[in-house]
């Protein structure tokens, strides 16, 4: 009897759906990873939540940088109920079949997250730039109406790439084996199932990638140099100080971002064998978005302020004004 996965055509053997191999190859630690990336997942969930709900409620946080925030948290939250879920029950079978749409659907979606977290860090780069090199325009710069299209553009970029390659990709056919070597549908592992020649596809594939990665990545880099040369022209000690300190959660979350996705994705043809390339990969879907909640409230006392508020039931009172830097 033939696999459902699979369909015989003459000598050939058509893919109709795949089978998810996952971290099949730690049988031992596959409890020990599933406890540990189902409370990373739960702290993903609870820690962008807060933010998502405190940025909507406290008035002292409607400010451009935490509207750039609120956003980047619920990107955050759609990405990981889109792979983590998966991951968990991968750890508890040995073996999970998705079907060609399904397979399909995600691989959009994580597409389309993903290129809409890189454009929105940027935007949250400029946000910061102006603050600190523009603090007398910065109201005018960052009103309501261009940070709502800021934000537009960064959820709508990943759309034409996402419709573009899934298309072409999944319109191509697969031959067996039909066995996906991770543990969520990604391009690489995928496209090594395609019968066709796919060097045409893979170099596309990689200048697209190179462009969602670099043009985001060249604005948050022009972004920050002008700050640095705002902030060595400070007089106040001070000044630089809090300068300095309204972009640190920032920076880190970018440096984790793209130095992980980097890995990964600019260096296809790396050493890195596809178990290791399964557990860097792990550590910018489960782990990322988990550490940006917990960086941005810690570096932030505005964020704690409003969880303080907010857990001890007190209301909102009018808060004094504060600068772009203190934002």
């Amino acid at each position: 009897m033939e696999h459902p996965e699979e369909v015989k055509m003459g000598n050939e053997t058509i893919v109709t759906s795949f089978v998810l191999l996952g971290f099949s190859h730690l049988a031992n630690l596959q409890l020990l990873l599933f406890v540990l990336i189902l409370l990373m997942f739960l702290v993903t969930l609870t820690g962008n939540c807060l933010i998502v709900v405190i940025s909507a409620i406290d008035p002292a946080l409607h400010t451009p940088m935490y509207y750039f925030l609120k956003n980047l948290a619920l990107i955050e939250i759609f990405y990981s109920l889109c792979i983590v879920p998966n991951v968990l029950v991968s750890l508890l079978v040995e073996r999970r079949v998705t079907s060609f749409t399904a397979c399909s659907l995600q691989l959009n979606v994580i597409m389309l997250f993903v290129t809409s977290e890189s454009f929105l860090l940027a935007a949250m780069a400029y946000d910061r730039h102006v603050a600190i090199c523009h603090p007398l325009q910065y109201t005018t710069i960052m009103n309501r109406r261009h940070c709502f299209w800021m934000v537009i553009v960064s959820w709508i970029s990943g759309i034409p790439v996402m419709v573009g390659f899934t298309a072409w990709l999944f319109s191509v056919p697969f031959c067996g084996p039909n066995e996906i070597n991770h543990f969520f549908c990604d391009i690489p592992p995928v496209l090594k199932l395609v019968c066709a020649d796919t060097s045409l596809f893979e170099l596309l594939i990689f200048i697209v990638i190179v462009l969602i990665v670099m043009i985001p990545f060249s604005l948050i880099t022009v972004s920050y140099l002008r700050i640095i040369h705002a902030v060595l022209h400070m007089q106040s000690a001070e000044g630089r100080r809090k300068a300095f300190s309204t972009c640190a959660a920032h920076l880190v979350v970018v440096t984790l971002f793209y130095s992980t996705a980097g890995i990964v994705h600019l260096r296809p043809k790396s050493n890195l064998s596809p178990d290791s390339k399964k557990l860097v990969t792990l550590s910018y879907t489960v782990v990322t978005p988990m550490l940006n909640p917990i960086i941005y409230s810690l570096r932030n006392k505005e964020v704690k302020e409003g969880l303080r508020k907010s857990f001890c039931r007190r209301g909102f009172t009018e808060r004094p004004s504060v600068s772009p830097l203190d934002r």
